[in-house]
């Protein structure tokens, strides 16, 4: 691939746990150019990553030569740096173990593969002017060779009887033929200069009709080589995914069914609260008639771009109505986009961090699924969770610090279990600061909750084949004492949950596709709250909730084995 030259290495040998850290984004940078993107640190790179089997054994190999790196260091003696050292050796060793196991050769699912990353480095690449759109230009046209070597890297997977589950294969497809319904490259384009328009449009049909290449792969070639292959990924592979998505080994002794029981005794204390809360809302009424209420009769919004504006409104007063109260934000902090997401996204909301120097601002995309009215009882909560104070928050106050920390704990060393949970912690905080006194809201904050707990039992139980506890109710309770499918996990949320059939579908099939990864919300705001409970009995009455808060998102990222401890001591 041609563009711009990789950084050169440093002459020096590095002497601190942070400069190993720091080197090593640069390298990633160079071996994944959509992270330098991501980071905003290379705005006119205008490459894609090697997907193929040989990109997938390059980023080891850097990852081996880091730890070799670390090793060499000896025994690091400054608190700061011991925590960088930690997170960059458990984070590293993880990857690894994932790459080892041949992961990388069958990683497709509908939020994470390198298919949508693809697609979606373009919504963070700046097209202020016509330079920028000129990257832009190249770089779709790279697109090809990119989906080239994934569709290898699946054939290796083939070969080796490494292989994604059919129910993955279809959904995808699914998403791809959305995609080319616009099409989405070169409807991306329109916008352009029109002094590059012929340029745009001959590279953004390339990129569409790489698109339809790797849909017609998958679905002709791929998917009947998938057949017979299992939903449950089993113990093993479950261990090794949680690792990698919680920094945690909840894999080691019981401590997976131990998060099972947890998260299914969650959800009966949730499930009592908004049987409270149901009855604020309609008189009488269960949960789900007074989520029905809600959604047919409840406050809601007409129109796509109108409903943009509610959120974006949403989130500018939120900032004003914590900042200097329970949260002390730099200007920088204080700019967050809401966006709409593209055609054939998955059915979740979701946010994208700002730039490094915040040239681009933390955006949040809420998919319509071809809606065009919105309630709003159920999107309040989830906004306070994808944008302020939730990720948002976070990401943002991380980006600010990065000088003080290193590049790598305030980005690419990110632990989702970690930011979840914090997001997961800001909707709760929300609730104690008085921000869901309307009965609709706080359902829908209670929703959310609820949401969180049930994927705690339903991603172990499927994947585990768990048995469905003794004291299930409702549609479970013919079941008990069987093992969890993908169809009773899906009645399950839809008994418990507003979320329309395409989220629900949408969800089943990301817990199968990601395992591990949905766990992380709720047992990380547990070890948030945790953290937070211990801070204030060790202070006492000299404990300062904004002062904790600001310490703890300025301290960059932590696995769940380190997380409540080191909140603890601030």
């Amino acid at each position: 691939m041609t563009g711009p030259l990789p950084a050169p290495p440093s002459p020096t040998r590095p002497t601190t746990p942070r400069q190993v850290a720091d080197r090593y984004v640069e390298a990633v940078c160079d071996l994944d150019p959509i992270v330098a993107t991501s980071l905003g640190s290379r705005p006119g790179d205008d490459r894609l990553p090697d997907f193929s089997p040989a990109g997938l054994e390059a980023d080891a190999e850097l990852d081996r030569r880091t730890l070799a790196a670390l090793d060499a260091l000896g025994p690091v003696e400054d608190a700061v740096e011991r925590r960088c050292a930690r997170l960059l050796r458990e984070r590293l060793s993880a990857q690894l173990a994932v790459h080892e196991a041949g992961e990388g050769y069958r990683t497709l699912s509908n939020l994470f593969s390198p298919i949508h990353s693809t697609r979606q480095v373009f919504a963070l690449m700046p097209t202020a002017g016509e330079e920028d759109w000129e990257v832009v230009g190249r770089r779709l046209a790279r697109v090809p060779e990119a989906y080239r070597g994934f569709a290898e890297s699946l054939r290796e997977g083939v070969r080796r009887g490494l292989l994604a589950a059919p129910r993955q294969v279809a959904t995808v497809v699914g998403q791809l033929d959305e995609w080319l319904a616009g099409p989405y490259f070169t409807t991306f384009v329109a916008d352009g200069p029109a002094r590059l328009g012929e340029e745009l449009r001959a590279s953004a049909a390339a990129a569409d009709a790489a698109v339809a290449e790797v849909r017609d792969f998958l679905r002709d070639e791929y998917a009947p080589a998938t057949a017979g292959t299992p939903d449950a990924v089993g113990r093993e592979r479950y261990a090794l995914a949680v690792r990698r998505w919680t920094g945690s080994d909840l894999g080691a002794g019981s401590g997976l069914e131990d998060a099972y029981a947890w998260g299914w005794a969650e959800h009966r204390r949730i499930l009592d609260e908004q049987e409270l809360a149901a009855g604020k809302v309609l008189a009488g009424g269960t949960p789900a008639e007074a989520r029905r209420w809600l959604h047919d009769h409840g406050p809601a919004v007409e129109g796509v771009e109108a409903i943009r504006a509610h959120l974006q409104a949403l989130m500018d007063r939120t900032i004003t109505e914590l900042d200097g109260e329970h949260f002390d934000l730099a200007e920088p902090i204080r700019r967050v986009e809401a966006m709409i997401a593209p055609p054939g996204s998955a059915a979740a909301p979701y946010y994208t961090r700002p730039a490094q120097d915040f040239s681009r601002p933390g955006r949040t995309w809420l998919p319509t699924l071809g809606r065009t009215r919105f309630p709003l009882w159920d999107l309040v909560s989830t906004w306070y969770h994808e944008g302020v104070p939730g990720h948002h928050l976070q990401l943002a106050q991380w980006a600010l610090v990065s000088g003080q920390l290193s590049t790598y704990q305030t980005s690419i060393g990110q632990v989702s279990a970690d930011a979840e949970g914090w997001a997961l912690y800001a909707e709760r905080l929300m609730d104690e600061l008085g921000y869901f006194a309307d009965p609709g809201e706080r359902l829908g904050f209670l929703d959310e909750q609820q949401l969180r707990a049930i994927r705690v039992v339903i991603d172990i139980g499927m994947h585990l084949r768990l048995a469905v506890p003794q004291d299930a109710e409702g549609v479970l309770a013919e079941h008990r004492g069987r093992p969890w499918s993908p169809e009773l996990a899906r009645a399950f949320l839809a008994e418990h949950t507003g979320a329309p059939a395409e989220m629900l579908d949408s969800e089943v099939v990301r817990y199968l596709g990601i395992p591990g990864q949905a766990i992380g919300y709720k047992l990380g705001e547990r070890a948030w709250r945790e953290g937070r409970e211990a801070a204030q009995q060790a202070c006492g009455a000299a404990f300062d909730l904004k002062s904790w808060h600001m310490a703890a998102l300025s301290q960059g990222s932590l696995g769940l084995d380190d997380l409540a401890a080191e909140l603890a001591q601030l």
